[in-house]
């Protein structure tokens, strides 16, 4: 997303993420598939799959990242993490549970970081990765009983111009989860406007 811009989306990229995320929920089989292009939100529908009352529950996720260099992102895997300091390529930048006591909670576990020369993007590629597995994983699998489940994802939520645009009554949920990178098993409870006040 870029601050300055006065275009909604603030930046094309968002639209091209967009319409490639449509085909996907397409090949899913979503329904009630709509890219809305005056507000170039995102939504569709994994119908109830029980005649049981279960709420409809919704899951959103933006499809922007923040403005710093995205272009040639080179990954790096750091397999069984030992709780220790990991340098980030050859960029002098180190990421250090001095600084980010955090990470002391994933030793043992598979981190994948920056290189130290561009954004990863994993906020907020990871919560759109979470939200389509998601979907493929309960298609699949029927056993597992559930109401409608809508999707929603939104252009630029970094800068803080893309949820004021959300029809929240077309989204039509009880309840709603944003999917952005947080802990896992955490929950957010935050809004972009009142952590900003």
């Amino acid at each position: 997303s870029n601050a300055t811009s006065t275009t909604l989306p603030s930046t094309p990229e968002q639209k091209d993420f967009l319409r490639m995320l449509k085909g996907q929920l397409e090949e899913l089989n979503l329904s009630d598939i709509v890219l809305n292009e005056e507000n170039w939100f995102l939504t569709a529908t994994l119908p109830a799959n029980t005649d049981k009352p279960y709420d409809k529950i919704g899951f959103i996720s933006h499809v922007d990242t923040a403005a710093f260099n995205a272009e040639n992102i080179s990954p790096q895997i750091h397999e069984n993490y030992d709780g220790g300091d990991i340098a980030l390529g050859n960029s002098g930048f180190v990421l250090s549970p001095k600084e980010f006591p955090n990470l002391k909670n994933y030793i043992g576990q598979t981190l994948i970081t920056t290189d130290g020369t561009t954004l990863l993007g994993a906020d907020d590629k990871a919560g759109i990765a979470e939200i389509m597995q998601a979907m493929c994983y309960l298609r699949d699998h029927p056993e597992i009983e559930h109401g409608d489940i809508r999707v929603g994802f939104n252009p630029d939520e970094e800068i803080g111009k893309g949820a004021h645009h959300f029809d929240v009554k077309r989204f039509g949920c009880e309840w709603a989860y944003t999917m952005d990178g947080g802990d896992l098993g955490g929950l957010e409870y935050e809004n972009f406007n009142a952590a900003g006040a």
